[in-house]
């Protein structure tokens, strides 16, 4: 996918997450470990979810933000590509899951926080900060949801 405006990544981040959880999910059923079934299981539907609020903000961000280039940050740092299941999850412990999926969020957020910095217009600057959040609040809740199925 050729990622030029603020739309496309979100289309893209809307894709990733959506993958992801595709991934996750598959995955979940091949793991032998039942505590990584469970997290594959909880990391998928929340993926899932995430996916559908970025859509939200597809459908709903103001057009002057969603137009913004940003090409320029592509050709320097590629992003996160995940159309095909990269990550053998199947074969993973839950701590090396939380691994792979933890540094995923953090390429995410380290991208928004970049194009916040670079935004010119207030709307932009907006919706960056709000995805950024968004990102930020994903990672602490599935590491929280993570750190609880350990303690069970």
């Amino acid at each position: 996918m050729q990622v030029e405006t603020l739309k496309d990544v979100l289309v893209w981040n809307r894709e990733f997450h959506r993958n992801l959880s595709d991934c996750l999910h598959h995955c979940a059923l091949n793991n032998e470990n039942s505590r990584a079934k469970m997290l594959l299981d909880y990391l998928a539907q929340h993926e899932q979810e995430l996916s559908q609020i970025v859509s939200g903000f597809v459908e709903t961000a103001e057009t002057r933000a969603l137009n913004t280039w940003c090409y320029d940050y592509m050709e320097k740092h590629p992003i996160l590509h995940s159309a095909h299941c990269d990550a053998p999850f199947q074969d993973l412990q839950p701590d090396e899951i939380m691994g792979v999926v933890t540094d995923q969020h953090e390429q995410v957020i380290d991208l928004y926080r970049y194009l916040h910095a670079r935004a010119d217009i207030e709307a932009t600057r907006e919706l960056m900060e709000e995805l950024e959040s968004l990102e930020e609040q994903a990672a602490r809740q599935i590491s929280q949801g993570a750190n609880r199925m350990q303690e069970m």
